[in-house]
């Protein structure tokens, strides 16, 4: 299963009780007592609300796969300020804007981020305010709960990373007129303390390891807290070894639970009947005809027509000199075999043709694009990764290294699985130093969790970049991309907050350091 199974019903009242709950004028009835109304104290109060609630928080994570104006979408944004990444059209100014590290507060991306996330916040203090209240089992009660903790957390995390010092809203705002609707900013410290909360509450709601429907499971919500603490050991919180040894614990539980493991063969990656198992810990869920993934054609080649799309956008595709990084003889490079692709198949299906540059194959819909003698639908329901297990094992070499005073076998094991998998060698653990090996694991980071919303906030919190031309790490700020003059400015380890939400909350400014202010 790829959706929650629940009644369609449902989501149409949960959406309607979202609306009514926004304060809308009263047009032509009296709103307080009419009663076709929907209000928060009539729909909580049967279980399957709670189900249509929480799916209704699911839902609000797909906005990786929602339009950012022409020609992109939002899962863009993580990518663009790497240097990993490049564009084929020129179209999206505000995509543009993002790879040329021009962006202010206007960027219709920055702005995306920041609503979508605060809506699926939103919805869970929905969740975790009124389900307590309904009369249902009490052990699924406790699960859906925790599945609410996991992706207010999920959020919050996300936030705090791109925005800094934000507003922490842990309660349901019903009324326009609740002071919390202009909410001034939190601490950063303060947001990231909710954070381990949340998913301290989460681990203990009674959540299975593995959830085949793409359900918060306990693997998630695990997997999650060791990022956070590996996070809040590096910038800008700087807690340094313990937090790396938090991370290291939380990430090992993972580990030794045996109930992960890595795919034998990157094309499972994005393998639709292999979703929400093996080494996918949690995604976001799509399903053909009913919710599609919109990245599909903004991934593809611009109108290359090696699809059954009819638009092909090239939006978001591989810098050639990233490609290029990667060692000799990784399996990750081999064309349409690992990650990227140079050739594909005429119209998605008939002669195989070069492309002349590399392409994004980790998230590629075979089904919806077509292959070898079958045609595509042209509708994806590939669901988009989040969290890999393949990143929780460098989440532990890497603490683990950190913690202490260079690595341990069970670290080298880690990262020479992975390498394993890439067919390359690793040394032995004699071979390495703690510097040695914290640069084998950060390069490890790089190229196997590329595209995939992680390297933007490695960088941040290591406050260092790549170095494709000899293979190193070097400051964040002073680093040129590959152009040779787009360079990296102390102010880019913070995204600035929507002009429009500071014209709208006057609580929430000053800007970010570095962009312009709001008058």
């Amino acid at each position: 299963m790829k959706l929650c199974k629940i009644n369609s019903l449902y989501i149409v009242l949960i959406c309607a009780l979202v609306m009514t709950a926004a304060g809308c004028k009263k047009w032509l009835v009296d709103q307080d007592n009419d009663p076709s109304n929907l209000a928060p104290d009539d729909f909580y109060t049967l279980p399957g609300h709670a189900d249509a609630a929480i799916a209704a928080a699911y839902d609000r994570t797909r906005f990786f796969a929602n339009g950012a104006g022409i020609f992109a979408n939002n899962f863009s944004m993580l990518e663009m300020p790497t240097g990993t990444a490049r564009t084929e059209t020129g179209q999206n100014t505000d995509l543009n804007n993002l790879l040329g590290l021009s962006y202010n507060g206007d960027n219709v991306f920055v702005l995306n981020w920041w609503t979508s996330l605060y809506q699926v916040i939103a919805q869970t203090n929905l969740v975790l305010d009124r389900v307590p209240a309904i009369k249902m089992d009490d052990v699924q009660k406790k699960k859906v709960l925790g599945e609410a903790q996991f992706l207010r957390a999920w959020s919050y995390f996300y936030l705090v990373r791109l925005y800094g010092d934000v507003p922490m809203l842990t309660t349901s705002i019903l009324k326009v007129q609740d002071p919390m609707t202009y909410a001034g900013r939190m601490v950063k410290d303060s947001v990231y303390m909710q954070i381990v909360t949340d998913l301290k509450d989460a681990e203990a709601s009674g959540l299975p390891w593995t959830d085949a429907s793409g359900r918060a499971s306990m693997g998630a919500v695990k997997s999650l807290l060791a990022e956070v603490y590996l996070t809040m050991a590096g910038y800008p919180l700087d807690k340094k070894a313990p937090y790396y040894q938090m991370a290291a614990d939380k990430a090992n539980e993972v580990i030794t639970s045996g109930k992960f493991a890595l795919f034998g063969d990157y094309n499972s990656l994005h393998d639709e009947s292999k979703e929400n198992m093996g080494e996918q810990i949690f995604e976001i869920q799509f399903l053909s005809g009913v919710a599609n993934n919109g990245n599909q054609a903004i991934l593809l080649p611009n109108f290359k027509e090696i699809s059954a799309y009819g638009t092909e956008v090239g939006s978001t595709t591989p810098a050639t000199q990233f490609v290029n990084s990667f060692e000799a003889g990784d399996k990750r490079t081999i064309d349409r075999q690992g990650f990227f692709y140079t050739s594909y198949y005429d119209g998605g299906f008939d002669t195989l043709k070069q492309l002349g540059a590399p392409y994004i194959y980790k998230h590629f819909d075979i089904g919806a694009n077509g292959t070898f003698g079958s045609k595509g639908t042209a509708n994806s329901g590939l669901n988009w990764m989040n969290i890999r297990y393949a990143q929780v094992l460098l989440t532990y070499a890497e603490a683990q290294n950190e913690a202490g005073a260079g690595p341990n076998q069970n670290a080298l094991d880690a990262l020479k699985s992975i390498r394993d998998r890439a067919g390359l060698a690793t040394g032995t653990l004699g071979s390495y130093t703690q510097t040695t090996f914290r640069d084998a694991v950060l390069s490890e980071r790089w190229h196997e969790l590329c595209y995939e919303g992680v390297t933007w906030f490695d960088m941040v919190r290591l406050r260092k970049a790549y170095n494709e031309s000899n293979k190193s790490f070097e400051a964040f700020e002073g680093h040129k991309f590959p152009d040779g003059v787009t360079t990296l400015a102390k102010k880019h380890l913070l995204f600035p907050l929507p002009t429009l939400e500071m014209q709208n909350n006057p609580k929430l400014r000053p800007q970010n350091d570095g962009y312009p202010g709001v008058n």
